[in-house]
């Protein structure tokens, strides 16, 4: 029997223990953890460009002048002072920081639960199953 990279098994290696519903099921939570995980994955990227981009106009804030400075806030521009503009880009960090710590947890109780799964799932059906990422 092919495993999931296309090799074939040697005969003691094939298991053809029947996919009850419930091991269909674990196999399932496992794919929707797994894209959770990539999800959680692509946010924390994101955020981590974010917060060196809010670092940066911190430095360049600091080396300033005391002049006022335009500030960004979606789509629209604001006058404001570099005390304002630094206040505000220490809240932007400290905010940011709150869900990347977030979403860090997520992705640490993700793992734990794709690998309880993992141990029930290769107990159950040995190298037919792969689990693993490539």
């Amino acid at each position: 029997m092919p495993d999931a990279n296309g090799m074939i098994l040697a005969k003691e290696e094939e298991n053809d223990a029947e996919v009850r519903r419930e091991d269909q099921d674990r196999i399932n939570e496992f794919g929707q953890l797994n894209a959770r995980l990539h999800e959680v994955r692509d946010e924390v990227d994101q955020l981590k460009k974010l917060l060196e981009k809010i670092d940066d106009a911190s430095t360049e804030l600091m080396m300033g002048n005391g002049d006022n400075v335009m500030l960004r806030l979606g789509e629209a521009m604001f006058e404001a002072s570099e005390d304002e503009a630094t206040e505000f880009c220490e809240a932007e960090v400290e905010r940011h920081q709150e869900t990347l710590d977030k979403l860090s947890e997520e992705e640490t109780g993700i793992l734990e639960k794709q690998a309880a799964l993992k141990k029930i799932l290769y107990g159950r059906f040995g190298k037919s199953i792969n689990l693993e990422e490539k």
